[in-house]
């Protein structure tokens, strides 16, 4: 498994509407060391990340892939309380109802306890 670092942290500094220098001098950094994390030849530590997230860098998302809610707009973490709140018939029904029509080839399958379900990429063991 690969880890994209470099490519999220490139969709991240163009999100936030940075050139690779202008990012760079935020960071402390020369344009030329952001261009080899951005490629994944390097990556960058902890303190250019801290330092990012004081500027709107999602770090949850460079480093994971998720994005972390502070980063969702305002709708979109309305959907997400919503969702948690539902019952499951009604989780189920927002799976099938957001998925329609796309070329995902897998049937969407909504398990769970209590209000909690498990779509296709859900695994209710992760804390």
């Amino acid at each position: 498994m690969k880890i994209r670092i470099g490519e999220r942290l490139r969709e991240e500094r163009e999100r936030l509407g940075l050139s690779q220098a202008a990012i760079g001098e935020i960071a402390g950094i020369r344009k030329q060391t952001q261009l080899k994390y951005e490629k994944g030849d390097n990556s960058p530590d902890a303190a250019y990340l801290a330092t990012l997230s004081k500027f709107g860098l999602d770090v949850l998302y460079v480093v994971t892939g998720i994005r972390s809610a502070e980063t969702m707009s305002a709708d979109e973490q309305e959907l997400i309380g919503h969702y948690r709140a539902a019952p499951l018939a009604v989780k189920a029904a927002a799976l099938a109802a957001l998925t329609a029509g796309t070329s995902a080839s897998a049937p969407v399958n909504v398990s769970g306890q209590g209000n909690r379900a498990a779509g296709r990429d859900f695994n209710e063991n992760k804390k």
